[in-house]
């Protein structure tokens, strides 16, 4: 009865927020105790929200019960799901005023304003590193606590990001989902792809701005620059003599 008639006697102690259901309010007080009682059972993660909990659960099951009607794509989160259906009807309502690129959410627009102005509003409380993206500064923090918390099922070897891992578990099982149009050569990964079209049509993107030698790898052209800069940044531990190639 309460959803009709707006009340909301619950109210947060804390920061004054009103709620209709008592459980509401419990749940909420959390975000300032900080208190996660839900735990996943697979690897420990807990969160203050059970909705969180079976969210996470997810990514261990494979579960993806939100599925589109017109292209089969599946996906984990109901919010997720909804941002993809708008992609189909081609509603795009949010303009960016400096390229005229149009985009179905706003927060999408807000993300690409970025590329145009530079900003990177979120910031590492540890290095100060700045990122244009908050799941980007969350792939950042890994780093420093050393937190992996995805797993290979085959080896036990631990990954900052879930994308790591599906590359990694591609050594174990031998999958190669990458082939060349050209010749039929499979690559475990795109970008392996991409530099073996290189051998097809010829391209060296990578110009030396001294000598205007070109290269197909980015890791070969750097390591020329450093026949024109004299740099030798890989040092033996034993004798201190220093090296342009490790």
């Amino acid at each position: 009865m309460r959803t009709h008639t707006s009340v909301k006697p619950f109210l947060c102690s804390v920061c004054g927020r009103s709620f209709t259901q008592k459980e509401h309010l419990i749940s909420h007080a959390r975000t300032h105790t900080g208190e996660k009682t839900f735990s996943c059972s697979v690897c420990g993660k807990a969160y203050s929200q059970n909705d969180h909990l079976k969210i996470h659960i997810r990514t261990h099951t494979g579960e993806k019960p939100f599925s589109c009607s017109i292209c089969g794509k599946a996906f984990t989160r109901k919010g997720t799901f909804k941002m993809h259906t708008r992609t189909h009807p081609g509603e795009k309502r949010f303009a960016c005023t400096v390229c005229g690129k149009r985009f179905a959410e706003k927060e999408s627009l807000n993300l690409h304003t970025r590329t145009h102005t530079g900003e990177k509003p979120f910031s590492c409380s540890v290095c100060s590193k700045a990122y244009s993206k908050n799941e980007h500064l969350k792939i950042h923090t890994r780093t420093h606590p050393g937190e992996k918390p995805f797993a290979c099922a085959v080896c036990g070897k631990r990954f900052t990001e879930k994308g790591s891992l599906n590359l990694h578990t591609r050594t174990h099982t031998g999958e190669k989902p990458f082939s060349c149009s050209v010749c039929g050569k499979s690559n475990s990964q795109n970008k392996s792809l991409i530099i073996h079209i290189r051998t097809h049509t010829g391209e060296k993107p990578f110009s030396c701005s001294v000598c205007g030698q070109t290269f197909t790898r980015k890791g070969t052209f750097k390591m020329h620059t450093r026949t024109h800069t004299g740099e030798k940044p890989f040092a033996c531990l034993v004798c201190g003599q220093t090296f342009t190639v490790f």
